[in-house]
């Protein structure tokens, strides 16, 4: 499958069958589930189910959605990094997640940052972000790449109240 877009040490595609091993480990690990939530992913099955289910609905009504971000060297995905549009925000915001042992070694922001410029090149003017709001590792990320913290907010599908970051392109 091609990429959609390549960064310095990355290259992010749409999630697609063979990713299911992948998505069913960060879906379950610790920080995902700490900082993003239990999203009932338990069996490969269920991860095929995420995929079509968020990822390429995203992709085919929005014209983007999470993207598997791996080493362009080897290969090995290290997180998911993309544009989503959710419910409660009026506008497409950034998500990321990256497994821990990737943590810290900048894929986050070098990833988020080529889904910016990827979002330009769709004539996006204006991002959106959330975090939970003790997660200092992905506001740390935000404000790297400009975001600017805007409010607390609840969106209808959590239960628990979320910082929302801004983006002017």
């Amino acid at each position: 499958m091609a990429n959609v877009l390549e960064t310095e040490r990355l290259a992010l595609r749409h999630l697609d069958r063979g990713d299911e091993a992948f998505i069913l480990a960060l879906l379950n690990s610790r920080g995902f589930l700490e900082n993003i939530g239990d999203r009932g992913v338990r069996t490969r099955d269920d991860a095929w189910g995420y995929i079509a289910n968020s990822a390429q609905a995203s992709y085919a009504k929005n014209g983007f959605g999470l993207y598997r971000a791996a080493l362009k060297d080897t290969d090995e995905p290290v997180g998911i990094c993309g544009l989503v549009k959710r419910d409660g925000l009026d506008e497409p915001d950034l998500g990321f997640a990256f497994l821990e042992q990737h943590w810290r070694k900048g894929y986050a922001v070098e990833a988020s940052a080529g889904v910016l410029e990827h979002a330009r090149e769709l004539g996006l003017t204006h991002i959106l972000a959330i975090t939970a709001l003790d997660n200092r590792g992905s506001i740390a990320v935000l404000e790297k790449l400009g975001f600017r913290y805007d409010k607390t907010i609840r969106l209808p599908t959590h239960d628990a109240d979320s910082r929302l970051f801004t983006l002017d392109l």
